[in-house]
C-alpha cells in the first residue's frame, strides 16, 4: 500500500505527496496532461518537441540542468502519446531548487529563436537515427495508420512526418504551450524524504502564482470498430524477414485490461511464453517473437512480432502464430499457467514500487487515470481475473476483422 495526501492550489495544479524517510533523497515529478494525441494532424511531434525545449532554458535561468547539477541533482523526461512526465531527483534537503526550477519553466519558458533551432535540430536527427535511417525503424509508422483510421493515435510521438518539426514555427510553439503547460494540466508529485506541510508550504511560493490557463477539455474522434482484415507488405534493405500483427483492444481504465495484459504475458512473456517455446524453441521458425500491448490511455493495441528464420516463409510463420491463437481461444488455460503469470505480474508491481523515483511516476500517472488510489486495489484485479475471463476475451480481440497484419521483406 502506497501512501499519500493530496492538495489542489487555487490555480488549479494538483499536488501529491508521499513520504518516504527511509531514504535521503527527494523526487519532484511534474506531469502534464498533454501527448501526441492532442497535436493537430497537421502539426505532429509538437509535445515531444516540447520536451527538448523545457531544457533549453526559461527567461530567468539560462540553463535548467547547471543549477540541478549544482544541488547534487539529475533529471530527466519522457512523452507518449498520452502525457509529458518530468522527473528530478536530489538530496532532500535541496528539494527547493527543484521547485524554482519547475515552476520558474511552467511560467516564463524561453522562446528563441535560437533555443527552438537547437532542439529542432536534436529532435530531426532523432527522427532521422531511429525511425529513418534503422532497419524495421518504419513499422509502427504504418502499423499505426493501418490499425487506426481517425484517432490521433494513428501517428507515432515523434511525429507523423519529419518536415512538421522542420516546419515549426514560434508562434506555433507558443500557442501549444499556454494551451497545454498550465497549473490546471499539469500533477505535481513530490515523494521521499519531505513533510506534507513542507511540500504544501513550498508548492504555494512557487507554483501559487503562476496563472491558471484554460483548462484543456478533449474531444477525440473516436476509432470505429474495425470490420474486415487489413494487410500491408513492404520490401525494405533490412536484414530478416519481419512480422507484425496487431488487435483492437480496450482502454486502460476498461474492465478487461487486466485479462488483457495476463493475456500478453501468457503469449509472449519470456522464454517460457507460449509462443517462444512453439515458435521459436521447438518449429524455429523465428528467431525471437514478442507478443505486448501499448498500454494507452485509450482503446489501444496488442501486438505480435517476431523476426523469421532464414528461409522460413511468412505465410508459414503467420500459419504457426494463428495455430497458438486457435489453441488460447478454444482451450482454457491451466490454473498453473495463470497463477505463474499473475505471480509474475506481481513481482513486477512490487519491483517497479522499490524505487521513490518510480513511486512518485506512479502516483502521477494514476492520478491522471482519476485517482491515485487506483494504483493500491491494481493487484486485486489481476487476481480476480479467471480462466474463463481468458479465453473469453482472447475470443474477442483474435477476431480476424479485427486484426492488421503487415509482412515486412527483406530485399
Amino acid at each position: 500500500m502506497i501512501q499519500f495526501d493530496r492538495f489542489s492550489l487555487a490555480n488549479g495544479l494538483r499536488v501529491l505527496v508521499h513520504e518516504d524517510h527511509s531514504t535521503p533523497m527527494a523526487v519532484v515529478n511534474v506531469l502534464y496532461d498533454v501527448g501526441a494525441k492532442d497535436e493537430s494532424e497537421s502539426k505532429t511531434g509538437f509535445a515531444h518537441l516540447f520536451e527538448h525545449l523545457m531544457f533549453g532554458g526559461s527567461v530567468n535561468v539560462p540553463s535548467y540542468d547547471d543549477p540541478l547539477q549544482l544541488a547534487g541533482g539529475e533529471n530527466n523526461a519522457f512523452t507518449t502519446n498520452d502525457l509529458t512526465n518530468y522527473y528530478c531527483q536530489l538530496p532532500a534537503q535541496n528539494i527547493e531548487t527543484a521547485f524554482w526550477l519547475e515552476s520558474d519553466r511552467m511560467l516564463s519558458l524561453a522562446f528563441s529563436k535560437k533555443s527552438l533551432e537547437v532542439q529542432r535540430k536534436v529532435v530531426c536527427e532523432e527522427f532521422k537515427e531511429h525511425y529513418i535511417n534503422k532497419p524495421y525503424g518504419d513499422v509502427w509508422f504504418k502499423m499505426r495508420e493501418l490499425a487506426y483510421k481517425v484517432h490521433p493515435y494513428k501517428w507515432q510521438t515523434i511525429g507523423k512526418e519529419l518536415s512538421h518539426i522542420e516546419n515549426a514555427k514560434i508562434e506555433d510553439v507558443k500557442n501549444f504551450f499556454f494551451k497545454h503547460y498550465r497549473p490546471s494540466n499539469a500533477i505535481l508529485v513530490v515523494a521521499g524524504d519531505i513533510t506534507t506541510a513542507q511540500v504544501k508550504e513550498l508548492a504555494e511560493k512557487w507554483f501559487g502564482d503562476i496563472p491558471a490557463g484554460e483548462k484543456y477539455e478533449r474531444n477525440l474522434p473516436q476509432e470505429p470498430k474495425q470490420m474486415e482484415p487489413r494487410r500491408l507488405e513492404v520490401k525494405a534493405n533490412v536484414p530478416l524477414d519481419a512480422f507484425y500483427k496487431c488487435w483492437h483492444v480496450g482502454s486502460r481504465l476498461d474492465s478487461t485490461y487486466y485479462a488483457m495484459d495476463l493475456i500478453t504475458e501468457i503469449l509472449g512473456g519470456g522464454g517460457s511464453s507460449r509462443l517462444y517455446q512453439a515458435l521459436v524453441k521447438e518449429k524455429k521458425l523465428f528467431s525471437n517473437i514478442d507478443c505486448y500491448h501499448f498500454g494507452s490511455t485509450d482503446a489501444g493495441l496488442l501486438a505480435i512480432e517476431g523476426k523469421l528464420v532464414k528461409g522460413v516463409k511468412l505465410q508459414d510463420a503467420e500459419k504457426a502464430v494463428e495455430e497458438e491463437l486457435t489453441k488460447i481461444k478454444n482451450e482454457k488455460v491451466s490454473e498453473s499457467e495463470l497463477e505463474k503469470v499473475k505471480n509474475k505480474t506481481e513481482s513486477a508491481i512490487a519491483f517497479e514500487d522499490m524505487s521513490v523515483m518510480n513511486r512518485a511516476s506512479s502516483i502521477a500517472m494514476y492520478e491522471l487515470l482519476g485517482d491515485a488510489q487506483l494504483m493500491n486495489t491494481e493487484l486485486s484485479k489481476y487476481q480476480e481475473v479467471t480462466i474463463s475471463d481468458i479465453q473469453k476475451l482472447s475470443n474477442e480481440i483474435f477476431d480476424e476483422n479485427n486484426s492488421n497484419t503487415l509482412y515486412y521483406y527483406a530485399n
